[in-house]
């Protein structure tokens, strides 16, 4: 009987049925590793998503998170002098010092701005030079705050420069310091001192440059030393090249070379 009925059932089914059982998706070895394969990829763009947006959030509060805190740290310390009297009085209150110090450092920059002031100033310097360890601090630590002066008749930082080095095609940004007459038996040469920062303002290289190799750009010297401070970053996209000969700078002065 078997063998009558497989007479009378067409082959051309039997194997159809067969194949559809054998192909089926759930049942194929391809499905079945597809499927983790898409889960992974999915967890990856999850993943990488998830990445990016906390990094975005970290470079956007951390500069926030520096400058507030530097800010508290500046008027906690700022408070700290003055504070101390205050609470002897019995007067607790913060930010008293704070507004205290700054009234007293602006009374102190008005009275050394005077020729009283002046006087006790130079005769206190006198006084630290003749320390053997605290003149050097006291003259490194003079020359900083005299590079961001606003008395443009100090020895200060005159203006921002862009000289070659240290190799042809590469530039470096400096600060020119003063000018000098360098006499030789050709005849006499002015040149620039040039300082150029190696590290933040505090370590660097002093060039002696003839006058006509420097390029002066469109900067203030303010925006040079937060170029070198922040290593680059805050420099404006295009830089132009101020023309020498119709410099007339009044911080750098004009030097008449004497004919030899």
């Amino acid at each position: 009987m078997d063998r009558d009925l497989e007479r009378l059932i067409p082959l051309s089914i039997t194997d159809n049925a067969n194949c559809s059982k054998s192909s089926s998706p759930s049942d194929s070895p391809a499905a079945t590793a597809a499927a983790p394969a898409g889960n992974e990829a999915l967890g990856k763009v999850i993943r990488s998503w998830a990445w990016k947006k906390f990094m975005t959030g970290c470079v956007i509060l951390l500069p926030l998170a520096i400058t507030f805190y530097i800010t508290w740290w500046f008027i906690h310390l700022v408070d700290g002098f003055f504070s101390p009297i205050y609470i002897h009085l019995g007067m607790n209150i913060f930010g008293l010092g704070f507004l205290t110090s700054i009234t007293f450092i602006f009374l102190v920059g008005v009275f050394m701005s005077s020729w009283v002031g002046a006087s006790l100033l130079a005769l206190g310097e006198w006084f630290i030079k003749k320390m053997p360890l605290m003149s050097y601090i006291y003259a490194a630590s003079k020359q900083i705050s005299a590079a961001i002066s606003p008395d443009q008749t100090s020895q200060a930082f005159k203006e921002v420069a862009i000289v070659r080095h240290p190799r042809i095609g590469e530039y470096a940004i400096g600060f020119i310091t003063s000018t000098i007459i360098l006499r030789k038996t050709s005849g006499a040469e002015e040149l620039c001192c040039v300082y150029v920062p190696t590290n933040h303002l505090y370590l660097g290289d002093i060039f002696l440059i003839n006058s006509k190799d420097i390029m002066r750009p469109n900067l203030s010297v303010r925006e040079g030393i937060e170029i070198v401070i922040s290593g680059g970053m805050s420099i404006p996209k295009v830089l132009t090249i101020v023309d020498t000969q119709f410099i007339l700078s009044p911080r750098v002065g004009k030097l008449t070379v004497p004919q030899v």
